[in-house]
């Protein structure tokens, strides 16, 4: 607690089909937008979100981070009742509000109503020098394939990416394995200004999961712009026998983006968890991230 403030920590997870990405955009549905709109019917004023990753428009997330700073009083007017604590009333309230914000509201604005494309899982008064964004430790992501080997359930196609070809999932796998550790990912990243592209792998792997669908599994301290993207996309290319299993790494030597990136569709991809350390290391974590990545 901070002053009048009080710092809230929130998960939640989504399907990322019906909005513009995760940031805010002028007139565009977002995901951080709707969490927003739902923290303002519940607090009753404005609420300004923070997150541990923005995804891109389509991407999905299993459990994604965000802080919100409110005011004492905002707080404790969600009280709990039948000994619920405020985080579960909180978790209640802002489902319910969910449900208006992707129902009545979305079609008010023209939109396909959305219910249930967003869920708050937990909510409570974040720890001490709790930042969502730079007290992570990690973020991990999985991509997930259909390939000719696995055949196409259709009841896959909005969460993984079709490909006509039958998959070397063992080079696939050794191939991401050359990017491990901390390196530049230029050749992996869409630049943004003034942001580094220098990121720790700390495990990467492909393997083919009980039905059959191929599994991209990634985790890094960050991820720079379509970086996850780039990389499944790269590997693919291994894994139709374009390229051998040393090619990722040159790729990686190179740091250059050329007309052999392969973007995969954003629709396959799903942040699946965020890692925090222990609650008396988050300030100090935030602190070492900042200033490794202060525009990142």
């Amino acid at each position: 607690m901070s002053g009048e403030l009080v710092r809230l920590r929130i998960d939640v997870a989504y399907d990322g089909a019906p909005f513009s990405g995760w940031a805010r955009q002028p007139s565009l549905p977002t995901v951080q937008g709707a969490v927003e709109a739902a923290l303002e019917l519940v607090l009753r004023r404005p609420a300004r979100t923070v997150v541990a990753g923005r995804t891109d428009t389509g991407v999905h997330a299993r459990r994604q981070t965000v802080h919100v700073d409110v005011p004492v009083s905002a707080w404790e007017s969600v009280s709990g009742r039948g000994g619920a604590t405020p985080g579960e009333v909180l978790v209640r309230r802002l489902n319910g509000a969910l449900n208006r914000v992707l129902g009545k509201d979305r079609l008010s604005q023209g939109l396909t109503p959305a219910l249930g494309a967003i869920v708050v899982h937990d909510a409570a008064e974040a720890p001490a020098g709790f930042d969502a964004r730079f007290s992570a430790l990690s973020r991990s992501y999985a991509y997930r394939i259909s390939d000719a080997a696995g055949g196409h359930d259709p009841l896959t196609r909005g969460f993984a990416w079709w490909v006509n070809d039958e998959l070397d999932v063992p080079a696939m796998n050794s191939a991401v394995t050359h990017l491990l550790g901390l390196n530049d990912f230029l050749s992996f990243c869409k630049p943004r200004e003034g942001a580094t592209t220098i990121r720790e792998l700390q495990s990467a792997s492909v393997q083919r999961d009980a039905s059959g669908l191929v599994v991209v599994r990634l985790t890094a301290d960050a991820f720079c712009h379509h970086m996850v993207r780039s990389v499944v996309g790269a590997a693919t290319r291994v894994g139709r026998g374009s390229y051998g299993q040393d090619w990722l790494g040159e790729r990686l030597e190179a740091r250059v983006r050329d007309a052999r990136v392969l973007l995969a569709p954003p629709h396959g991809l799903v942040l699946e968890s965020v890692e925090y350390p222990a609650d008396h290391e988050l300030a100090a974590r935030a602190e070492r991230t900042r200033a490794k990545r202060p525009q990142s």
